[in-house]
């Protein structure tokens, strides 16, 4: 066949599996592509291809190849581009009379136990082979493939994921993705989160949203509810401390080193109550000094414990 000169074909390269961390690490300064998502790509090949040799699957590989590029913004495009065209569902020929039945323009798109791209068996990778798509774990969440697109997000049950005409948009189809497309899927959703951040950072994306209605409100931390951490035993007497806040009765408060509330006492003034001068402040409890009995260090008053309470008597002011 008669390669197309206006679509030079990609070199072909060896599988990212075969690959040291060395050759990673030197990959990810050509490509300007995180070290992370390299590593990640590698595991999955990694365990596609032994899911192949110990089950006896034909298992395709995905053929992606990280763009070279020195701009990194443009490298990233390339990517995309790239992923969206390695993760669009495969088609029927067009002189075949199946892609024009109804439902049958797809050659994968039976149920959600095969692959839409290559047909791979992914109930054979779930049960057989030990769920591969839990053992591919990003990084960056410590989450795999299994927890983030085979749970419901609110109930937390199993759900198959489907994926789409247009990989993220379109109708949904009825297939889903082999764990190395799947991962692919989900770095191209990463991707594609990059470029709209930069986006909004450097274009009047603000003025836009104005128009729709949204506006930007600062809530001051202050305003935010505080997580309630009173024990159990305690919640019972909340309407007690209410009463006293209301009536303007202080409580004193004694913090330890780490500045964590420790002992909580109010404190009933009957000058409140009488019309006598209060406390000021509502948080300081009056002291009364009293002078110290200087003495030598470990020395015992003569007279014993009688002649010590009368020398304290005599130094104490009168009332």
């Amino acid at each position: 066949m008669m390669s197309n000169p206006f679509r030079p074909q990609m070199a072909q390269q060896p599988p990212l599996a075969y690959n040291s961390m060395a050759e990673l690490t030197r990959l990810a300064a050509d490509t300007q592509m995180p070290l992370s998502q390299l590593k990640e790509m590698a595991a999955a090949q990694g365990q596609m291809q032994a899911a192949q040799e110990s089950g006896k699957i034909e298992i395709p590989q995905v053929n992606f190849y990280p763009s070279r590029h020195s701009n990194t913004r443009k490298a990233r495009r390339q990517d995309i581009k790239q992923a969206y065209r390695l993760l669009k569902p495969t088609k029927r020929s067009l002189w075949s009379p199946r892609r024009w039945w109804f439902g049958g323009k797809y050659r994968y798109n039976k149920n959600t136990t095969e692959c839409c791209i290559d047909g791979c068996d992914v109930d054979h990778l779930i049960r057989v082979a030990g769920n591969i798509y839990d053992q591919i774990v990003d990084e960056e969440t410590n989450q795999s493939l299994w927890d983030l697109y085979f749970k419901n997000p609110v109930t937390g049950e199993p759900e198959a994921f489907i994926a789409r005409e247009n990989v993220t948009s379109g109708r949904k189809m009825r297939g889903t993705y082999c764990p190395e497309h799947l991962h692919l899927y989900h770095l191209l959703c990463k991707w594609e989160k990059e470029e709209e951040r930069e986006a909004e950072a450097s274009t009047g994306t603000l003025n836009a949203k104005l128009k729709k209605g949204v506006s930007m409100v600062a809530v001051p931390m202050s305003v935010m509810r505080k997580k309630d951490d009173t024990p159990l035993e305690l919640q019972k007497y909340a309407p007690f401390f209410e009463m006293m806040k209301a009536d303007g009765i202080p409580i004193q408060r004694l913090y330890n080193e780490k500045g964590d509330n420790d002992i909580v006492m109010p404190i009933f003034d009957l000058r409140k109550f009488t019309g006598s001068p209060a406390l000021v402040g509502g948080e300081t409890m009056a002291s009364v000094s009293v002078p110290s009995v200087q003495s030598a260090p470990n020395a015992v008053p003569t007279g014993g414990l009688d002649a010590l309470l009368t020398a304290t008597q005599e130094q104490l002011p009168e009332v």
